[in-house]
């Protein structure tokens, strides 16, 4: 035999399941507190709660959001909590700007196609060749670095100049880097694209419309060094293929037969060091 009372919105719940063991019935009740016992305790915190709120009321607000507090030059200071905010916010933006500010792009296109000329399908993975792109971009951009640190981070660790005038003359040398490897014809095409007149000086050129000619020009480049890299890898693969079908081995892929005499070519010519001084000589012409 089952009984059982169900909830209502307002009671209690009880459970009564009788069922047959082995001497008998065995009889399980079981009360559940419904809505209205719920409510009974709520109603006994409800006074605590009320009671509590003109404290809440009397207490002193948080700390603002932004505060900003004039010097006696004109200039202005922001409070810790916004410029930890705005440091956080760069430190996002560093992936960014290594790769559209700096030589990596043009280092990490030729060092991939590299490892396609040389048929290796993984080898070097794309660790290392992330890694070796980023030191040797740290080789060449050292001298920026420099400049930037004596110009502009190093007073401003110092508090000799406030942080507008700092991230000013911070961009002052990448300014310069850019502008040096960024062709004439990508800033012609990113100043009509914009609409914006020809430029007196190169101060006057945005940075953006600095950065996406800069790219195109470092794509541009990147794809040049790389086709001058494949021809001789393309000669060897040509040479292996065309010896292949003349002695009838179809099925045999080329790519095995070549790929020993490309690694044995490029290490006898000691071509990594051609490669990266290549990669470093292209940045200071």
């Amino acid at each position: 035999m089952n009984c059982i009372a169900r909830e209502g919105s307002l009671g209690y719940k009880v459970n009564c399941v009788a069922r047959e063991g082995a001497l008998g019935y065995k009889v399980n009740c079981v009360a559940r507190e419904g809505a209205l016992g719920y409510m009974k305790h709520l109603m006994f915190f409800l006074p605590l709660l009320l009671g509590c709120l003109p404290m809440l009321a009397s207490a002193e607000p948080g700390l603002a959001a932004l505060k900003v507090e004039a010097g006696e030059d004109g200039s202005q200071t922001y409070t810790v909590t916004i410029q930890v905010l705005m440091f956080m916010t760069a430190i996002s933006l560093l992936p960014a700007a290594l790769m559209m500010m700096t030589s990596f792009t043009r280092i990490v296109i030729v060092l991939a196609i590299l490892r396609q000329a040389l048929g290796t399908q993984s080898s070097p993975s794309n660790q290392v060749i992330i890694g070796l792109s980023l030191f040797l971009s740290l080789f060449i951009m050292m001298p920026v670095f420099d400049q930037v640190y004596d110009e502009a981070l190093g007073p401003y660790l110092e508090e000799e100049m406030p942080a507008q005038q700092a991230l000013k003359l911070a961009a002052l040398p990448f300014r310069s880097f850019m502008l040096e490897q960024t062709r004439d014809d990508d800033l012609m095409l990113f100043s009509n694209i914009s609409g914006v007149e020809e430029f007196e000086t190169a101060d006057d050129v945005p940075f953006s419309l600095l950065m996406p000619a800069f790219v195109t020009s470092e794509l541009k480049t990147a794809f040049q060094i790389g086709f001058i890299i494949l021809i001789p890898f393309l000669v060897i693969d040509l040479v292996v293929a065309t010896l292949l079908m003349s002695m009838g081995m179809m099925m045999l892929s080329p790519m095995i037969i070549s790929l020993p005499f490309k690694i044995m070519l490029f290490v006898l010519i000691d071509g990594w060091s051609l490669v990266m001084g290549t990669l470093a000589a292209s940045f200071s012409a």
